[in-house]
């Protein structure tokens, strides 16, 4: 008897999109040169076990008889990481943790996994990229480790899910699901197949068993985790640490958490000891201001329920090509156009022959319209090498005619600029309505920009 051919199919690496034959351009995507040819699915003979949900019959339920109980969640001892996470760690997620090589995301699970055993939570972490002495050398310089926290290095699927049955931990960290492979899944780790098999696995052992699994993955050099879209969609959480590796900043941002808000941020600094938590933002990031500068000015940004004070800096000169450049570093480069063509229209102001060059100070990036009024204000300031005030600082949305527009949380706004000493406070004029008390701060409202520039005079 013929042994019968084994059908292939054409997976883009990018997205994930299938298709039976191969294609120069993914339909999905629109990415170049990304299928690989892999086995079917459909055809490879798997035995997987049916996720157990505690010995209950698994039924239909009546919408009304669900409980309504809060989650129960277990606190990382990490109060940025609760913060991010919605207020600590929901038992039977799956949390996916992206990031640049080096950035620090083992550094930060394995504080978390440190922080847990010393509260007798049993976790497991999974390493396929370190040897458990490169692992225990990191560990020396984060501090002492109790017996609750098992290391185990290896790459197979399925002697990572048989640990995990065997010694039923808490909390299990996969670093990095990039290693991982099974071998029902006849392509090489990494791949399009790979990667989907073993969040499959994870997926039923932690909604099956009740564990808390962290996922490490790769970021490729557009900013997006490597391998499948789907990736993102099968986990509960996804958590990306930004910044630059060769400073001591760190930024942990929630793009999706089906637990808590995704709008939260949290913030680090990286030192030898490792990622120490930056308990106030807005003092960190305003940390060496120049005084009396010209082009310099600070605005307030909401990031969830948190405020954050960042300075703003513009460079406004005389262009010695034909073409005038512009830069921007930490906000929108599209929007600086906006908003100078609007100074331009408006006031009558010639910058149109001018370099300009925006700067959100500190790292971070800011692209919420609250800082539009700021970065008005900075660029008004260097053109006219007019030095904004000390303790000033300015938020607003600006629009196309020039009109200065209501934001969100300006109550917030206000006391955070009069906690850290600020007198002054450029807001909208509609927002004046919305606060209740000024804290011991001066407001001025302004209604277009030409109020900001009489302002500045």
């Amino acid at each position: 008897m013929a042994k019968e051919k084994t059908k292939t199919v054409f997976f883009c690496q990018v997205c994930g999109h299938e298709s039976a034959k191969w294609m120069g351009q993914c339909p999905s995507c629109r990415s170049w040169n990304s299928f690989v040819e892999e086995a079917s699915p459909a055809v490879r003979e798997k035995k997987v076990a049916r996720a157990r949900t505690g010995g209950a019959e698994n039924k239909p339920a009546v919408l009304h008889e669900i409980s309504m109980e809060e989650e129960l969640r277990t606190t990382t001892g990490i109060g940025e990481l609760d913060r991010v996470l919605g207020g600590g760690i929901v038992a039977g997620s799956l949390t996916l943790v992206g990031g640049d090589p080096g950035i620090g995301k083992s550094t930060l699970l394995l504080q978390m996994c440190k922080n847990l055993a010393a509260h007798n939570r049993r976790t497991l972490y999974v390493s396929g990229e370190e040897s458990l002495r490169q692992i225990k050398m990191r560990a020396q310089r984060i501090g002492e480790f109790t017996d609750a926290l098992m290391l185990y290095c290896e790459t197979d699927l399925e002697e990572i899910e048989a640990a995990i049955e065997k010694l039923k931990p808490e909390v299990v960290i996969i670093d990095s699901i990039q290693t991982m492979f099974s071998q029902e899944v006849s392509a090489a780790p990494g791949s399009v197949s790979q990667v989907r098999e073993a969040t499959g696995v994870l997926l039923r052992l932690a909604k099956g068993m009740g564990v808390s699994v962290f996922i490490v993955g790769h970021v490729t050099k557009e900013g997006t985790v490597a391998g499948p879209r789907v990736l993102e969609h099968m986990v509960d959480t996804v958590l990306y640490f930004e910044g630059d590796r060769h400073a001591s900043y760190r930024i942990l941002r929630g793009v999706k958490n089906r637990f808590g808000s995704t709008n939260e941020i949290g913030v680090f600094e990286m030192r030898q000891e490792g990622l120490a938590e930056v308990k106030n933002p807005s003092e960190y990031m305003l940390n060496g201001r120049p005084v009396g500068a010209s082009g310099s000015v600070v605005s307030c940004s909401m990031e969830g329920t948190r405020p954050i004070l960042t300075e703003i800096q513009a460079l406004v000169c005389q262009s010695g090509f034909g073409i005038p450049r512009r830069q921007a570093a930490g906000t929108d480069l599209n929007r600086v156009n906006l908003l100078m063509a609007v100074l331009e229209k408006r006031l009558g102001v010639q910058i149109g022959n001018c370099d300009a060059y925006v700067n959100i100070a500190g790292g971070i990036r800011i692209t919420e319209p609250a800082i539009d009024l700021g970065i008005v204000t900075a660029i008004l300031s260097s053109f006219r090498n007019l030095p904004v005030e000390e303790g000033v600082l300015a938020f607003g949305e600006v629009g196309l005619s020039g009109e200065i527009r209501a934001v969100s949380m300006a109550q917030s706004r206000v006391q955070e600029a009069a906690k850290l000493g600020f007198s002054t406070c450029i807001l909208p004029q509609v927002s004046l309505k919305q606060l209740t008390t000024a804290s011991g701060i001066r407001l001025v409202g302004v209604r277009s920009v030409r109020d900001v520039m009489e302002f500045l005079r």
